[in-house]
């Protein structure tokens, strides 16, 4: 049996895959393109029918009041951290389809990392709504991408099924939440387990010692990747 490749799950809709995603691409970019990148998210109406005749049932509970809160100020705290600002995009009744079929897009285009980063900077840094179409278009002409292929995502039925095959991955691995990382049968949940995905990627490569290097192949990663980044008992994921 093939051994499946080093992967990680990530969502446009979490604030912890957003640090997450800075710090494997601007910390770790060796590591970053030697792995799978899949999307994670809750389907909307019509993803949630399509997940339903296929018969895949995503491990997702709804997130409490409480944790709410304390991811609110968890975030902040992690942002102010590594000098970053955060504005709190506003989110109400979205459909989190628009922005994460419209992935498959750029990925298709050879953009996908671009995206992400995008998407990102307008969620978090401008906190625009990421589940507009509108979004999508404003998105494509930032990047150079066809603005109507990305708005329209959602209505292209291959693309949609790319989607139901990419949630059932979630199904398959036991994602629970994000940002999450697999490598061979190890789990690592959270922000905070980031830094062991890292080495063991990096040992299995036959990287010196699992030390962490750079993109020339020298230094290692900053001090601060090594420290755990939330609370005691909080893995710094979205569940």
């Amino acid at each position: 049996m093939a051994v499946k490749p080093p992967r990680w799950y990530f969502s446009l809709r979490s604030p912890y895959s957003w640090l997450a995603f800075r710090e494997l691409t601007q910390n770790a970019p060796d590591v970053a393109e030697s792995i799978e990148w899949r999307p994670y998210w809750e389907p909307g109406e019509v993803g949630s029918r399509l997940l339903a005749e296929a018969g895949i049932q995503l491990p997702y509970v709804p997130m409490s009041k409480e944790k709410h809160l304390y991811i609110l100020q968890d975030v902040k705290r992690l942002a102010t951290e590594r000098g970053l600002s955060i504005t709190w995009p506003i989110d109400v009744d979205l459909d989190w389809d628009v922005a994460h079929l419209a992935y498959f897009v750029a990925q298709d285009a050879g953009r996908g990392v671009d995206f992400i980063d995008a998407l990102h900077r307008a969620r978090w840094e401008r906190g625009l709504d990421v589940s507009l179409r509108t979004t999508m278009t404003a998105i494509g002409k930032e990047l150079g991408l066809d603005p109507e292929a990305l708005a329209s995502a959602a209505d292209d039925p291959e693309i949609r099924r790319r989607g139901v095959e990419a949630l059932r991955a979630v199904e398959r691995d036991g994602v629970f939440g994000v940002p999450f990382f697999i490598h061979r049968h190890d789990k690592f949940w959270g922000l905070d387990r980031l830094p062991g995905f890292i080495a063991r990627v990096r040992n299995a490569a036959g990287a010196p010692g699992g030390a962490a290097r750079s993109e020339s192949g020298s230094g290692t990663v900053r001090a601060d990747l090594l420290v755990p980044a939330g609370d005691a008992g909080h893995a710094g994921g979205c569940g």
